[in-house]
């Protein structure tokens, strides 16, 4: 067989289809929207390769017409879920011993698929189950997953290209070996990028994973299922299993060949998976790698000298966009006083100006939320800043579930720094502001550092370089993805790593290097050119 150093596609990042009236590719997604929303989709458990009809069936329903059916999928019982451990590891057999050029030409055409005959299907899906604009699907479901598969096929390259120095004696060469036993993948709703990213970078890089998607994204991950086995992903490598996530959970995580989580959700969960596996510790062949992505209540600050248009847009973008249910999502913001009526005329007239409804009306610039519990969350936070003396809704307020989980984009301005949606995680179209004196600027950095927990994203908007330079550094452990003059959302894989820090998460940058790196054991390898005969050194002499 052929052997070689073998060079991959540059990766580039998807162009972003503008959808425009007449465009084919707006077209092509009404006409799959259309498709599957009459349609009755079964989505089965995926295991060794096959799929598992289990008989226990929960039904799916779009976020904005909840009572409409679009299909069902299966639930696993502890069984399936130990049969999955089981497939996988017998798959690692092979799959960890396959040539890395073949993983990577999996990949590859998996990226492909997804950006020609499976496009409007994803992003058909994504609009469906996930209540998505067709921006924010065409930006998830087909771009940023391309972008994953693309760039970590080239990320894969360089860590492999990274060697140690040798010398004329020895050769020294690093082995970047898959991690022993199998892998984890729990991933969120919001995303269809990440529900494919987080079990595909592993199995990329040689591992094996058992995969629980969201209960609220299944319908699109059926749609990831089918382009992985499209593409040529072998049977046991990504396993997929529905249901009790604390039953899949402990099964997962009782078994002594567990070697790593790969998390994006929420911190509390991420917290006591944490904890779970710490009190497995002593059961585990090795320290299983833990890396995960949560929470955030993301801020957006403006100076005195920022542009009122610029800073509105922010927000009217980086809060509402998908209804605010990005971990990236504006959820606060820091107004100047000077600023701070233009800014609110801006604001209120942007949000007037947003029509919500169903995503197949292609006009809407926002949905519904994912179900009906964020539903009743949220509205329970906009009755009560409704009641709060210190706590005024300048726009918005409405909300209504008798077809959809309908949120209005809601704006508070809150006169308490620390009040309660200044603080809390709400992952809605909830934005609260809190309009500080131009003078105390740098207090207003230092109360943006403290008042959360998380540190995700933030972004600063001002001209005064100055202005720009001191939340720059005031606001160094607040964000690990750190805006200036632009709203806090919109990371793109190659160009701005993503993750952050504090009850954010490990901050192992997806769309990096960085994240690969974790789903690999390097091994050191030495080989000495000419072996001593002598114990003895020069200095017995």
């Amino acid at each position: 067989m052929g052997k070689g150093f073998f060079t991959v596609p540059i990766a580039v990042n998807e162009p972003v289809k503008s959808y425009a009236p007449g465009s084919p590719e707006r077209k092509a997604v009404l006409e799959a929207y259309k498709k599957m929303y009459k349609s009755k989709t079964e989505v089965p458990l995926y295991i060794n390769g096959k799929d598992i009809k289990t008989g226990n069936t929960k039904p799916m329903s779009p976020p904005h017409d909840h009572k409409h059916i679009v299909g069902e999928y299966h639930l696993a019982e502890k069984k399936h879920v130990k049969d999955a451990i089981k497939t996988a590891l017998k798959a690692r057999e092979t799959w960890a011993e396959m040539p890395w050029e073949q993983r990577a030409g999996v990949f590859l055409r998996a990226a492909e698929l997804i950006a020609g005959p499976y496009r409007a299907k994803i992003n058909a899906a994504t609009m469906i189950a996930q209540s998505k604009t067709v921006h924010q699907a065409e930006i998830d479901a087909a771009c940023e997953l391309i972008d994953f598969l693309r760039f970590n096929v080239q990320f894969m390259t360089d860590i492999y290209h990274e060697q140690p120095e040798s010398t004329s004696d020895a050769w020294n060469r690093l082995e970047y070996r898959p991690l022993e036993g199998f892998t984890y993948a729990v991933t969120p709703f919001n995303f269809t990028a990440i529900a494919g990213n987080l079990p595909a970078c592993m199995a990329m890089m040689g591992n094996v994973v058992v995969w629980k998607p969201s209960d609220s994204q299944v319908f699109s991950a059926k749609v990831i299922m089918d382009v992985f086995k499209e593409a040529g992903v072998p049977a046991g490598v990504i396993n997929v299993v529905f249901g009790d996530p604390v039953m899949i959970t402990d099964t997962v995580m009782d078994s002594p060949d567990f070697s790593g989580l790969h998390f994006t959700g929420s911190t509390f969960i991420f917290k006591e998976l944490w904890k779970k596996i710490g009190n497995n510790i002593h059961n585990y062949k090795t320290y299983p790698r833990i890396v995960g992505e949560t929470g955030g209540k993301d801020f957006i600050v403006a100076h005195h000298t920022a542009n009122a248009k610029q800073v509105a847009t922010a927000i009217s973008r980086g809060a509402f966009e998908f209804q605010g249910q990005k971990c990236s999502a504006a959820s606060r913001a820091y107004i100047p006083k000077s600023l701070w009526s233009d800014v609110k005329k801006h604001v209120i007239a942007d949000v007037k100006s947003f029509k919500q409804g169903s995503p197949e009306d292609l006009g809407n610039f926002v949905t519904a939320v994912i179900h009906e519990g964020s539903f009743d969350k949220l509205a329970s936070f906009i009755d009560q800043a409704k009641k709060d003396k210190d706590a005024e809704i300048i726009v918005g307020g409405g909300y209504n579930k008798k077809k959809g989980y309908f949120i209005e984009p809601t704006v508070i301005v809150a006169k308490d720094p620390k009040y309660t949606t200044m603080c809390t995680e709400l992952f809605g179209p909830v934005i609260t502001i809190y309009v500080y004196e131009d003078k105390d600027y740098s207090k207003t950095l230092k109360l943006v550092d403290e008042t959360s927990e998380y540190a995700l994203t933030g972004a600063i908007l001002a001209t005064d370089r100055y202005a720009v330079q001191e939340a720059t550094k005031a606001l160094q452990n607040a964000a690990g993805n750190f805006y200036i003059n632009d709203k806090p959302t919109g990371a793109v894989v190659g160009q701005q790593p993503f993750g952050g820090a504090r009850s954010s998460g490990t901050n192992d940058k997806a769309g990096s290097a960085l994240n690969l790196l974790r789903w690999v054991s390097p091994r050191m390898i030495k080989e000495t050119f000419v072996t001593p005969e002598d114990y003895r050194y020069p200095f017995l002499d």
